[in-house]
């Protein structure tokens, strides 16, 4: 039987990129100029967390933040370093920015300006969901209704101006690592577009005829996990509810407007930190996921490093995920064929039952009033707890095997982390001292009448129905700073705190080992006069709050008194809370890579309170010789991502209280400390 022949045309590769940016924007700029070379096809701009968050690097909150998980942008001046020799009107940049998209949209264009290129053919996408920020990743600023009107304002004000960029892209990505389901991932990300776009349509901004423009610049950036086929089905799934949605809600005519256009990064939080070498693997399956179906093939894919579990990774690393990208699309024969999927039984099942699931999910969300109703009620964030608290259970139990940690965990020793300390980057601790003196420097030197004028025409513009892209990019000509900027729109705007969900999610946690230790938390408390009061913080800009939710949950399932006031705080905040609690241990969350900047902070501000017997313990990616000078400090204990079990988690807590308060260990329930 001969073998079927080939399409005539070879479908063409996607978008290759690697998500990145650390330190400075001279030494982001020489990393993405090594990495174009390298054969990569686009950018990917990881920002700092003082400039997702609208900080200036010498504001309080930016300690230990600057540089951290991305490049600092302050000012066009950084903009223009960042970018120097790089010719952004051949480039598609793609910037991870939600709260302040608007604003390093303005400073790119207006760089691109400088630079003489039509602004028209800049090509780029701005991730500018704002939703996904409430429920996982809480880097927003603003309340829902501004956010939303910033989103709306960019949509409007690129499909004219910038007709080939995406202001906005519907990130699904966290709210997986949130512990969206499938189902529940393609629920709220549609949801969240439909928000979008009735908020454009409904701003009267951009004209009927005009809106499938709009449609067809609405971009997603997805999450695919190990689960390989499952994930290939969702984005199948994605692809028919977003056809039907587009044409039916919206009336739009043009199959190309109405195409599924999605970008991919898989699964970070799935890495392991226990032999991390099988990282590797599951990055190259993931990306399977995404690129084995031709009919919902990504059109721009970035991987991890095989060491993110372990900090931040190295050139070398980005090298290696780049390479596993064009393996896959110039060695192997993928583009070379039709959709291989179409007809099999198997997967249009799948498929359906994920269209059905999310499709009554969406409904359910559309009943409250939909995507921003259900992130003011808590109802999404809680779900979303529920489901993180769920597999985490799976996990802990066996249910679901993780190779190298529940299952298969004894190993050679491995050369790739034989040295720690050179397994990883780090980010010189004098990055931070240079990015405050250089704003310092800035402001001084700048003209002060135009920077004063640029910010009273956006304080004007934002208390009026006026689009603010004008007024944000005479502010990005005039040297007005990222925390400049975002200071006048917080004056206008105000702040908000998102619902947690940890009071609304059933923990996950049950079994013998839960009811002991328990009875551990109930007995210390009698001992100690009261019920055990565990504080759980996180001090910093680190928005990543997945981990402490699930420690709330657990330590509340637990018996525990829990106090979790949710992200973004200083440590004299935490401090405070400490006190006004009178809480028996303070758990502190850090994943930014700021914990030998904010911890230690925390420890004096309780020892300056008289609270030098509350002990402190500190969970997050913390690399082992990081850990040892943490301990050093005054730590009780530290906990990394290979510390999986939140149950025995639990019981070195009650150790550590027992320690702190001179009560004697009950060595048949004691719980191994973490090494």
């Amino acid at each position: 039987m001969p073998f079927p022949s080939s399409p005539a045309e070879r479908d063409r590769p996607w978008v290759m990129r690697t998500y990145a940016g650390h330190s400075s924007p001279a030494e982001s700029n020489a990393l993405y100029r090594r990495n174009l070379a390298k054969g990569q096809t686009g950018l990917s701009v990881a920002f700092d967390l003082p400039t997702q968050t609208g900080y200036d690097p010498d504001d309080e909150l930016a300690v230990g933040e600057v540089g951290k998980v991305g490049v600092p942008v302050t000012h066009i001046g950084d903009m223009r370093a960042l970018f120097d020799g790089i010719p952004l009107d051949e480039m598609n940049t793609s910037m991870t920015i939600n709260a302040t998209a608007m604003w390093l949209l303005a400073l790119y264009q207006a760089v691109a300006e400088e630079h003489g290129h039509d602004v028209a053919q800049l090509a780029g996408t701005t991730q500018n969901d704002i939703i996904k920020e409430y429920l996982s990743r809480g880097t927003y600023v603003f309340p829902p209704g501004p956010s939303m009107r910033l989103i709306t304002d960019m949509v409007a004000y690129t499909v004219t101006a910038m007709p080939r960029w995406n202001p906005t892209n519907i990130c699904s990505y966290h709210l997986q690592e949130a512990g969206a389901t499938p189902v529940q991932e393609i629920a709220y990300a549609l949801s969240t577009a439909i928000a979008v776009l009735d908020s454009v349509r409904d701003s009267g901004q951009v004209p009927q005829e005009q809106f499938g423009e709009v449609v067809a610049r609405i971009s997603f950036f997805v999450n695919a996990g190990v689960r390989f086929v499952e994930e290939m089905c969702k984005m199948r799934a994605f692809t028919q509810l977003w056809d039907e949605l587009t044409l039916e809600r919206y009336g739009v005519q043009d199959p190309k407007h109405r195409r599924f256009r999605y970008g991919v990064q898989v699964n970070s939080l799935g890495l392991t930190e226990a032999q991390p070498e099988n990282n590797v693997q599951r990055i190259v399956l993931e990306m399977l996921a995404v690129t084995l179906s031709r009919d919902a093939r990504a059109r721009a894919v970035q991987l991890p490093a095989w060491n993110e579990a372990l900090g931040l990774p190295r050139p070398w690393d980005q090298q290696w995920s780049l390479r596993l990208q064009q393996v896959l699309a110039y060695e192997t024969d993928l583009l070379e064929y039709e959709d291989l999927f179409t007809g099999s039984v198997v997967v249009e099942r799948k498929v359906a039952e994920l269209v059905e699931g999310a499709r009554a999910e969406m409904a359910r969300v559309a009943e409250m009033g939909g995507a921003v109703a259900a992130v003011e009620s808590g109802y999404m964030k809680g779900r979303l707890v529920a489901s993180l608290a769920e597999r985490r259970r799976r996990m802990e139990s066996g249910d679901d095997v993780v190779v190298g940690v529940n299952r298969f965990d004894t190993t050679e020793p491995n050369p790739l982390t034989a040295d720690l300390d050179t397994a990883i980057m780090t980010v010189d601790p004098a990055v931070e001292a240079a990015a405050q003196e250089s704003v310092r420097t800035w402001r001084a030197e700048r003209d002060p009448e135009p920077v004063q004028r640029a910010l009273d025409r956006l304080r004007r513009a934002a208390g009026t129905e006026e689009n603010l892209m004008a007024a944000t990019l005479e502010c990005a000509r005039a040297g007005v700073t990222t925390g400049e900027w975002s200071g006048v729109l917080r004056e206008v705007f105000g702040e908000y705190r998102a619902p947690t969900g940890v009071s609304a999610a059933s923990g996950g946690g049950t079994g013998e080992g839960l009811a002991e230790v328990r009875e551990r938390v109930r007995s210390t408390g009698e001992e100690l006069g009261g019920r055990l009061r565990f504080l759980v913080g996180k001090p910093g800009l680190d928005g990543h709050s997945n981990g402490a939710e699930q420690i709330a949950v657990r330590a509340r399932d637990a018996g525990f008194e829990v106090v979790y006031q949710g992200i973004r705080l200083t440590p004299a905040q935490i401090v405070s809370a400490a006190v006004e609690e009178d809480v028996h241990v303070v758990g502190l969350s850090v994943l930014s890579g700021s914990h030998l900047q904010v911890v230690p902070a925390v420890l004096r501000g309780l020892r300056e309170a008289g609270l030098d017997d509350v002990p402190v313990v500190v969970g997050g990616i913390v690399p082992d010789s990081d850990a040892r000078r943490l301990r050093e400090q005054g730590v009780a204990r530290v906990f990394t991502p290979k510390d999986f079990g939140l149950t025995d988690i639990m019981g070195s807590i009650v150790d550590v209280i027992r320690e702190a308060n001179g009560l004697p260990q009950d060595t048949d329930q004691r719980v191994p400390a973490p090494a």
